[in-house]
């Protein structure tokens, strides 16, 4: 079975993740694994001493349950909820537990309502996006799972494949019975005959899923991709993080609209590489 990890620091953003996760489980029979990694309290003085933890995961494993009772409720106990507790460095805990589970994708609110969530839990986030090998989405703050049925994919026309997460976009399209919007964006017009090859390579290798393909000329990205998901009412939009420094311009402080962290849009991260 499926299997939808969803960290959780019990911020009323990570809840709202997990919401999404649950509907999302409930549509295409997955197990919702509930995932909260915490640092054991250290006291430094002379000689560091380590602080005895049993309640505080006493304190956290309440929480989890209390999560878990309202996943199930929301989903009329249909889905399987699941839930495990570690100590550690959140992105190496996280990895771990991906590196065993293998998420069909991994969820996250993209960031928290308060200073101090936008700061903690969306710097996590961010970096997990960016270095997770397994696929990734954020939700943002008041976003809910109704349907995929628009999946859109910022992409470029080289080494389509190589690059290109074929298997994963078939997956996805066929589970959500989902139309699949392929959104290219450059400065030129007119594209060079390398461009040109590479595009009908894409489209031959992704025939099967009847690909839309948008070309959009603009010199500003992530504001082209803003107003392309906007426009058409995407679902859920795919990066690819390491193909490109499109993350980077996304999520970049001088930009007035930080995409990831401020789109209704959810957005997922797939990676080439494989564990």
């Amino acid at each position: 079975m499926k299997t939808i990890l969803v960290p959780t620091d019990f911020s009323p953003s990570a809840e709202n993740a997990a919401l999404y996760a649950a509907d999302m489980a409930l549509a295409i029979n997955a197990t919702v694994l509930l995932l909260h990694v915490y640092q054991t309290p250290v006291i430094y003085s002379e000689v560091p001493v380590v602080v005895d933890d049993t309640e505080v995961i006493h304190s956290y494993e309440r929480s989890l349950t209390e999560l878990k009772t309202n996943l199930r409720k929301k989903t009329s106990s249909k889905v399987k909820i699941e839930t495990e507790i570690r100590s550690g460095i959140f992105f190496n805990e996280l990895k771990a537990v991906c590196a065993y589970r293998k998420p069909y994708t991994v969820i996250m609110g993209s960031q928290g309502t308060t200073q101090a969530e936008r700061i903690l839990f969306g710097s996590h986030t961010i970096y997990a996006m960016k270095h997770l090998i397994s696929p990734i989405i954020t939700v943002p703050p008041g976003a809910s799972f109704g349907s995929l049925k628009k999946i859109g994919m910022a992409c470029d026309f080289n080494d389509v494949v190589d690059t290109t997460p074929v298997d994963e976009l078939k997956m996805m399209v066929s589970d959500f019975k989902a139309e699949l919007h392929l959104l290219n964006i450059g400065e030129q017009e007119v594209f060079d005959p390398g461009q040109v090859y590479e595009y009908g390579l894409l489209r031959k290798i992704l025939e099967g899923l009847k690909p839309h393909f948008h070309y959009i000329s603009s010199k500003n990205t992530d504001q082209a991709i803003i107003d392309f998901a906007v426009a058409n009412e995407l679902d859920l939009l795919i990066i690819l993080p390491k193909r490109h420094n499109l993350l980077d311009k996304l999520i970049h402080k001088s930009h007035t609209k930080q995409f990831v962290l401020h789109s209704h849009v959810p957005v997922m991260a797939l990676h080439q590489e494989k564990y």
